[in-house]
């Protein structure tokens, strides 16, 4: 059932809040964690009864665990380049567990504690050059999530770790880093896969979980697509779509949009404290111009039932060298002048499928467009396209 009453404004932005933090803390960020308390009570029905997310609120944090529908590459930690990257971060946050809270331990302690913890078939070598790296990005990480404190260094602190395995530096460990990870209804050792941690997070829940599933994609993905003629994450949506709609755009900033294969929450206006696509980086008026052009030049009798065409490879940069022949005026200097075809395929491909527009086929590898492609393009101003003309 739809609630009655819609959230306020501070309710609503305490609501997106949580969604765009992985946690307020009390100490950094007083005003968000006072507004969200204050509301309280609201937000815990809301989330409860349409998410059936875990909402805890303690007198240090308040953290929403917004655990996903189905994993994606995006949700990672955007800075981890290797498997190894996680598997340090998560032996040292074992690490600080067994240690009280504020304690403060030097870097060689803590290399020296990794070494044992490390589960990888390979043992860890400081030596190596690849393995220090991945521990200061797993170190910046940690400081970065406020779960451990850089008290005192040699000359260049963690980075310097990266030149030499002599380097020496002091933390101190924070309260937040025994609440990081997600307690779970039994043992991880029981599990297999990221499917089995998935399911048993419903076994708290049993109660309306398809209507909780359209939610959290709707409010945690870009776009929610019919995947089959049984979709019934889909049917639901086609089905209540008047009630989802209203209870969306009551407690949020955003409007449902549900096309034949797709829906999307959208903004009608942007917010800087909201993420969205596009936003102001320099790819993103090179992803919209190629919206235009598929727009312009695809056959859409090519589309399938489920609103998707595939390219190949070389047509799919073929679309980028004519794109950029016709849009690389207005471009930053980075894309205009400085990187090449490849480069801008890449970084165009990699935006878009972050944000669902498109995905890379596994058996056949093609370029798979998705539907959300035809909802945007990308086009210069009349007065910008006039000036560009009389120029050349």
């Amino acid at each position: 059932m739809v609630l009655e009453i819609g959230f306020n404004a501070e309710q609503e932005e305490a609501l997106m809040i949580l969604f765009e933090q992985y946690w307020v803390l009390r100490k950094k960020d007083p005003e968000s964690y006072r507004v969200i308390r204050e509301n309280e009570k609201a937000l815990k029905r809301y989330i409860s009864e349409k998410l059936g997310y875990a909402f805890i609120i303690h007198k240090d944090f308040i953290k929403l665990e917004k655990v996903p529908v189905e994993p994606k590459t995006w949700m990672g930690l955007q800075d981890f380049q290797e498997p190894r990257d996680y598997a340090l971060f998560c032996c040292g946050l074992a690490y600080m567990e067994n240690r009280s809270i504020e304690d403060q331990f030097l870097l060689s302690e803590l290399t020296e504690a990794l070494t044992e913890l490390f589960p990888g078939l390979f043992s860890l070598d400081w030596t190596n050059y690849q393995h220090r790296l991945s521990l200061v990005r797993v170190i910046k990480k940690l400081v970065e999530l406020d779960l451990l404190q850089e008290i005192d260094s040699d000359t260049g602190g963690v980075e310097g770790f990266a030149r030499t395995d002599n380097q020496e530096v002091l933390f101190q460990s924070t309260i937040y880093s025994r609440y990081f990870m997600r307690t779970h209804a039994r043992s991880l050792k029981e599990t297999q896969s990221i499917e089995e941690i998935l399911k048993m997070d419903w076994e708290r829940d049993q109660e309306d979980q398809r209507r909780k599933r359209v939610y959290r994609q709707l409010l945690l993905e870009p776009v929610l697509y019919r995947e089959s003629e049984e979709d019934l994450l889909f049917d639901y949506i086609r089905r209540f779509r008047n009630r989802v709609r209203e209870d969306i755009e009551t407690h949020t900033p955003y409007e449902l949009q549900i096309t034949k294969n797709m829906a999307m929450l959208t903004l009608p206006e942007q917010k800087q404290q909201l993420e969205s696509f596009p936003d102001r980086k320099a790819v993103s008026s090179v992803s919209l111009h190629f919206l235009t052009m598929i727009q312009e030049k695809l056959d859409h009798r090519e589309v399938d039932p489920f609103g998707e065409i595939r390219l190949t490879q070389a047509q799919f940069e073929q679309m980028i060298q004519e794109m950029r022949k016709k849009y690389q005026h207005g471009w930053s200097s980075e894309y205009r002048e400085k990187s090449t075809l490849q480069k801008i395929a890449e970084d165009v491909f990699r935006q878009l499928d972050e944000w669902s527009f498109l995905k890379k086929e596994e058996q056949t590898g093609l370029i798979v467009l998705r539907p959300a492609m035809s909802q945007m393009i990308g086009q210069y101003p009349a007065d910008f396209a006039k000036s560009v003309e009389e120029e050349s």
